[in-house]
């Protein structure tokens, strides 16, 4: 059915100097259905963006699992968990995925498995404590972690064929801006404390679980084209296959050098709030933490994808400046004794999640933008897969600030992200005619 002209209309005022613009690389039987499905993109992603802030590992379910009395080793596990979760089985479920002709359907499931892994640590969280309620909220995390993967491995791949390359940054950045107002009013509620916290942050998680579902239930209506499903091997096979794209791409290498170099950006957080809490910024205003982060991505998600359309490789040499000058800021003020006073942390870590935003949205539009239809889906895996390792490795930060305090792994942290703009200066420009 093709897109109603009200529709039309939504979608060219928003892709402003793209009106009447052909599109370049998806079919014109996908053109035309370019506006619906730029909606149904920002909706689902939408609703997938809101659900992650509002359990959100490093802050929410790290004050739940605290609150429960979970023991420190279990609480410890839950961004690795979450984070590597997602990525590391990619490289693995790349080869089944790619025998789909519609891959929306498997992002729909995952999205749906995500929403009731969220629900059931809603149910943990009013029925388990102590241990138990730890394991329980770990196990429900991997689940949804590993749902999360499928979704992951197959997103960029229905973006490539459904959206055009000049837009495609746009629809993610101005889903990740709607998400934030979410957050944003989620954050507010628990910074003020107009709720029990407890009872904010289970209900947070049982409205997550609901907006994954609807957003599985919403992506399920894409307009999605059948596609190419050469690759679909066995998970060794495809394993083996993909690893051979490092060799026979330069700029595969390059790329995830420069994501990798950039996972600093993730990995910071905790170590500024660690030297915070020791400079006198507690690590009790849950609401604030959540909030910081909101707004630094209702600030930067849409003009991050903008900028990405138009250069995405800009937009990573950008954000590992930014990186690098907030994390040595931190590094230095740590050092010196002086992080503790006034809205310094504050701000610094609302610098560094502008930072991180634009991290995420210009790997992931330059990803898109220079693989094609045959190799999208391999190279989102591999990479994925590769940043896992590393995030999984990161592990060892731990063990840096133990033995020489959280300001050296900030400044460690801060080379990465100086690091990370040599290696993207010496990405392509993929976002040419």
């Amino acid at each position: 059915m093709a897109s109603s002209s009200t529709t039309k209309k939504a979608f060219q005022s928003i892709i402003i100097d793209d009106e009447g613009r052909a599109c370049a690389d998806i079919p014109e039987s996908a053109c035309q259905q370019e506006p619906g499905n730029f909606f149904r993109h920002v909706g689902s992603l939408a609703l997938s963006k809101s659900a992650d802030g509002l359990i959100d590992p490093k802050l929410v379910l790290s004050w739940l699992m605290t609150s429960l009395g979970a023991p420190l080793a279990l609480i410890g596990l839950l961004v690795p968990v979450r984070e590597a979760g997602a990525l590391l089985p990619q490289l693995i479920t790349a080869g089944y995925l790619r025998k789909l002709q519609r891959r929306k359907w498997a992002w729909a499931a995952g999205s749906v498995v995500q929403g009731l892994a969220a629900a059931a640590i809603g149910l943990i969280a009013i029925s388990l404590t102590g241990a138990a309620a730890g394991w329980a909220i770990v196990i429900a995390l991997t689940i949804l972690a590993l749902a999360r993967s499928v979704c992951s491995v197959c997103y960029k791949d229905v973006l490539g064929k459904t959206i055009d390359k000049a837009r495609r940054g746009t629809a993610t950045g101005l889903a990740g801006s709607i998400a934030s107002v979410t957050v944003i009013v989620y954050a507010l509620t628990l910074s003020f404390n107009l709720v029990d916290r407890m009872l904010l942050v289970t209900g947070g998680l049982f409205l997550a679980g609901g907006a994954w579902i609807l957003a599985g239930l919403l992506f399920a209506t894409l307009d999605e084209q059948a596609g190419a499903t050469e690759g679909g091997k066995s998970a060794l096979k495809a394993a083996w296959s993909n690893f051979a794209y490092l060799h026979d791409d330069p700029q595969l290498r390059r790329f995830i050098l420069t994501r990798g170099l950039l996972t600093a950006t993730a990995l910071a957080p905790p170590f500024m709030i660690a030297v915070g809490s020791e400079a006198g910024e507690g690590y009790d205003r849950l609401g604030f933490l959540v909030l910081a982060s909101a707004l630094a991505s209702l600030c930067s998600s849409f003009v991050w994808g903008r900028l990405s359309d138009r250069s995405s490789r800009k937009v990573l040499i950008f954000s590992a400046m930014v990186g690098a000058v907030i994390l040595a800021a931190t590094s230095w003020l740590a050092y010196a004794g002086t992080l503790g006073g006034g809205y310094i942390l504050p701000v610094l870590l609302f610098g560094l999640m502008i930072a991180y935003q634009g991290v995420r949205l210009g790997r992931s539009t330059h990803l898109v933008d220079m693989a094609d239809k045959d190799t999208r889906a391999a190279y989102t895996a591999l990479s994925n897969t590769i940043i896992g390792l590393l995030l999984l490795a990161g592990g060892v930060f731990s063990l840096v600030a133990n033995w020489f305090g959280g300001e050296i792994v900030l400044a460690i942290m801060a080379g990465m992200s100086g690091l990370a703009i040599l290696a993207a200066l010496g990405l392509e420009e993929v976002q040419g005619e």
